[in-house]
């Protein structure tokens, strides 16, 4: 799948990703496409886990969204993605459906932000993170988070944090692969 992470420290953000995409036992490394799993909407920089499916959905939806696209704290993330589920349901077709006893429909994805105002996390039922420290998603996150929680008290940046998180992932997670993209910036 992949290794994405995202970091706050010393009033820096990072968001980071490998780029490798994998359909089923078929591995499509950068080599042959220019894999991007972060894409920019705004301020806001986004990456995804999941199913290939939704980066061009995703993308397009998220510029389509205008100002109503906003992702300045957790509220206001939960609000946009469940406009967001809507969009997908009746727009793009989104298959909602997980397990027969979940409580919600599921968005069916996976993702992180990165802004000049944190870091954040939403899942398939539109749950909401805001991470003070770091966070990771995708098959490498085990090792990205462990990486990063040795990495967090012994460097000064929030990039160097991250590029440890991928790294690690990539290293031991069959589903990730250099190279990297890494980008950081100054909260405000």
């Amino acid at each position: 799948m992949t290794t994405c992470v995202v970091v706050r420290k010393n009033k820096e953000i990072a968001i980071a990703s490998d780029s490798l995409v994998t359909f089923g036992d078929t591995r499509l490394s950068h080599e042959y496409e220019a894999n991007n799993k972060i894409f920019q909407v705004g301020e806001s920089y986004i990456a995804l886990a999941g199913t290939a499916a939704h980066f061009p959905v995703m993308r397009k939806l998220l510029s389509a969204m205008a100002e109503d696209c906003k992702l300045e704290d957790r509220e206001q993330v939960f609000e946009t993605f469940s406009k967001v589920h809507e969009i997908l349901k009746e727009k793009y077709f989104l298959n909602t459906k997980e397990d027969d006893d979940d409580p919600y429909e599921s968005s069916q994805l996976t993702s992180l932000i990165a802004n000049p105002y944190g870091i954040f996390g939403v899942y398939s039922y539109r749950e909401v993170f805001c991470f003070e420290r770091f966070w990771g998603i995708g098959s490498g996150r085990s090792f990205a988070l462990g990486a990063m929680h040795a990495a967090y008290t012994r460097v000064d940046s929030a990039r160097e944090v991250a590029e440890a998180g991928v790294e690690a992932g990539a290293e031991f997670d069959k589903s990730s692969a250099a190279p990297f993209r890494v980008i950081s910036f100054a909260m405000k």
